[in-house]
């Protein structure tokens, strides 16, 4: 299989989507579109996977090229290509079906308490995990559901944690990729930005890594292995 990856960022880990996507021997297309190199012209690869950022989804006076991006997740899906938009990349899929960007209204940062809705626990990918279970979460924006999107997962400050759109475009909020390691770097490179989010948790994170970071290791492990067998 082909799989195209955006990265949307310069520090872009693959974490538990690559773990998943090397197991099955995929070949990978990387754009870095933030760069100002071009996206892919149109639908190239088996399937889209678009990664998180620091920009909004709406920050075309910044990031111009979002709006094609989420036309080509758009395209991806009328294709009946597998897509998974994470943290930035669930907003502009949001955006892409029409749904409303809502800045700066849902901060979460940490291991995260999400729970499975009705759809989610019977979802072909979803219902692979328990029905309350902590996973990942960086982020201060959320969004509308977009319409005929199936609602999966939710939490306390962010409703729209996770959606399908037909049979296998998928949005998650969380960042279910950030394995220990990928956390554990981001701690490492972005102290200010932390603190910011969730004063001393830098502090707590060792004890936190040890309990709830182990258990969404395993549950982003296999969220990441179930879509990766969609394609």
């Amino acid at each position: 299989m082909r799989v195209a990856i955006v990265e949307n960022t310069q520090i872009t880990h693959h974490g538990q989507v690559g773990v998943a996507l090397h197991e099955r021997a995929a070949l990978i297309d990387l754009w870095k579109p933030w760069t100002g190199a071009a996206l892919p012209a149109g639908v190239e690869a088996d399937a889209l996977v678009v990664f998180g950022g620091e920009q909004s989804a709406t920050d075309d006076h910044t990031h111009p090229y979002l709006p094609d991006l989420a036309r080509l997740m758009a395209d991806y899906t009328a294709a009946d290509r597998p897509v998974l938009g994470i943290c930035l990349g669930s907003q502009l899929l949001a955006r892409a079906f029409g749904a409303e960007n809502r800045l700066g209204v849902a901060p979460e940062f940490g291991w995260v308490d999400v729970g499975l809705t009705a759809a989610g626990r019977v979802d072909p990918v979803l219902s692979v995990l328990p029905e309350t279970f902590p996973i990942f979460q960086w982020h201060s924006d959320t969004f509308t559901l977009p319409g005929g999107a199936v609602h999966l997962a939710t939490s306390a400050n962010a409703a729209a944690q996770a959606f399908r759109i037909g049979r296998a475009t998928y949005g998650t909020q969380f960042h279910f990729e950030a394995s220990r390691a990928v956390v554990s770097d981001w701690v490492a490179k972005f102290p200010e930005g932390i603190d910011r989010m969730a004063p001393g948790w830098a502090e707590r994170h060792p004890l936190e890594a040890e309990t709830r970071g182990a258990a969404a290791d395993a549950h982003g492990l296999a969220l990441a292995r179930a879509w990766v067998g969609l394609i």
